[in-house]
């Protein structure tokens, strides 16, 4: 084994390519350097490289065309002595284009004197030959050619070689898309951080980012690749700290019971880096949904927690009557009673005063994370000796309207505490 061919398996390993389309690659390089340096104006070179003894060998390719009618011939001769002349043909170019080519009609392919060769000249070098065959004609390699093509072709095959890897990255991460990656935090360049997810790295924009997680250099974080796209540099990885599918992994890894299907994640809402609802469920007799996403004395949830930087989560057990479900999702807060309006998919909820704080939570977000999760509009209904006062509409796309004397009331409750 040569030392070339060493050289070049070092490269694939490193940057994870396939030996043959690296080969390849030399070859069109080796191709372009003979073109430029020694090769004729209506050569169609091809290079055959053996990475075994390092040694090329050179062609000229052609491919057999019928035979040009005498005119077109003559035509063709005479532009090609014209250009050999540096003599352009402006107006003769455009005048036969327009001849050969009807609007509406199927465009002729014309004859190309760098690929094509006549059927009569192929007989010539080949007996026998055939329209559509190829006449392969062996170049003679100068002394000079090793060097200077190593010198003309390195810069090609260096730029071919990062298209390859781009290339590469593109299809592996496209096949990634919409999926939890976990990666490194390695730098911040103005509003974005930079994170290295292995064999390349991946952008997490501002509006991606939670508010108030700082991503130091080194840390590792779990994040969601929302888009993959080919870019003027390279491939683009754009990231998501944000979404919900981050919480539906971090279950997955961190629970064994969801892991192996004994326990179900039916629904999740989320309000990254504040507060999340997850809706679970089970069929399975002896199994505690609930219990096993807490785990003992909450060790399984204060490391999703702490996975998520913070942010509280709810677990709340999901249940196919919808009155149920909905006065679970509105947990920690107790209901008084509920009432279902099918035509307008609408709950309307009925609490006491002293459990009005908690079921419209801070700044109305323990309602709206319930709506969005049960995915039903919710009424609240304060209960008191004075009578019942609507006080919170929440509909599923998140808005939250709370009357302006429950706002105050609330306000000065927590002022007091």
């Amino acid at each position: 084994m040569s030392e070339l061919t060493n050289a070049i398996k070092q490269i694939c390993e490193e940057k994870n390519l396939d030996f043959q389309v690296v080969v390849s690659t030399i070859e069109l390089a080796l191709a372009a350097a003979y073109r430029k340096d020694y090769g004729e104006k209506n050569q169609n070179i091809r290079v055959e490289f053996d990475p075994a003894t390092g040694k090329s060998k050179i062609f000229d390719v052609k491919t057999v065309v019928e035979n040009l009618p005498e005119e077109e011939e003559r035509e063709m001769l005479e532009r090609l002595k014209e250009q050999q002349e540096g003599i352009r043909r402006v107006e003769k170019e455009e005048r036969r284009e327009e001849i050969s080519h009807v609007p509406g009609e199927e465009e002729v392919k014309k004859f190309n004197p760098k690929t094509d060769i006549q059927l009569k000249e192929a007989g010539i070098m080949k007996h026998g030959a055939s329209v559509g065959e190829e006449i392969v004609t062996e170049l003679p390699i100068p002394e000079s050619y090793g060097r200077m093509a190593a010198q003309t072709a390195k810069q090609v095959i260096i730029q071919k070689l990062r298209e390859v890897e781009r290339d590469m990255i593109l299809s592996e991460f496209k096949g990634k898309e919409k999926e939890v990656v976990s990666g490194i935090v390695q730098r911040r360049e103005g509003r974005f951080v930079l994170v290295d997810l292995g064999k390349a790295v991946g952008i997490l924009p501002a509006e991606e980012q939670i508010f108030n997680e700082r991503y130091n250099p080194g840390e590792r974080v779990k994040v969601y690749i929302k888009e993959v796209r080919s870019g003027n540099k390279g491939p683009e990885i754009i990231l998501s700290r944000k979404s919900e599918e981050i919480l539906k992994k971090i279950f997955y890894l961190e629970i064994p019971e969801i892991a192996n299907g004994l326990v179900e994640i039916k629904a999740v809402a989320r309000e990254a880096g504040s507060r999340s609802k997850v809706a679970i469920w089970t069929d399975v007799e002896n199994v505690d949904p609930v219990g096993s996403c807490v785990g003992q004395r909450g060790a399984r949830i204060q490391t999703i927690i702490q996975e998520l930087g913070g942010e509280k989560v709810d677990i709340i057990e999901y249940d196919e009557n919808p009155e149920k479900f909905i006065a679970n999702a509105l947990a920690p807060a107790k209901i008084i009673s509920l009432e279902l309006n099918e035509g307008e998919h609408k709950a309307t909820v009925k609490v006491s005063a002293d459990k009005l704080s908690l079921a419209i939570g801070k700044a109305g977000q323990n309602v709206r994370l319930a709506a969005h999760l049960t995915n039903w509009k919710i009424d609240i209904i304060e209960s008191s000796e004075g009578g019942e006062v609507k006080v919170v509409t929440s509909e599923e796309n998140g808005e939250v309207a709370v009357a302006e004397e429950v706002v105050e009331k609330l306000e000065s409750s927590e002022e007091e505490k």
